[in-house]
């Protein structure tokens, strides 16, 4: 029983020691004209500070499920905020009239999926799931 124990916590760590290593793809549409963001700007993006692209098009940000560890990821690595905190500024701009949140979507793949067939569009993923049919704008470890 004991010896159980041991491999389900040796089994945690490790799993915990591969999303800490995760990284981050913010990624737009493989048309776009855009070759890179800053952090600053990305999080501007998602956090209702600028409804623009790079090249002054309209922002189409796509957001992950709130339930998905890539979000959380992504918040504090490029915002520097938790998930929640994110979550609380949108209900305030929400509630002012001066904004929509990013559309949630369930997967990477249906992220992926959209910025590739939107070319206004912004979203982020795994960098290990980036193909030719997005570009990656900024990559965060």
């Amino acid at each position: 029983m004991m010896k159980f124990k041991h491999l389900t916590v040796l089994a945690l760590l490790s799993l915990a020691g591969a999303a800490a290593q995760a990284q981050v793809a913010v990624i737009v549409n493989s048309k776009n004209a855009t070759a890179s963001m800053t952090a600053d700007q990305v999080a501007g993006i998602f956090l209702g500070k600028s409804s623009t692209l790079p090249g002054g098009a309209t922002a189409a940000a796509v957001d992950q499920a709130e339930s998905a560890a890539i979000r959380e990821l992504f918040y504090s690595k490029v915002t520097g905020k938790q998930a929640a905190q994110v979550k609380a500024a949108w209900s305030r701009i929400v509630f002012s009239g001066k904004g929509t949140p990013p559309k949630e979507l369930a997967s990477s793949a249906d992220v992926k999926k959209f910025v590739a067939s939107n070319p206004d569009a912004i979203g982020y993923i795994e960098k290990s799931a980036v193909d030719g049919s997005v570009k990656v704008v900024l990559s965060v470890d």
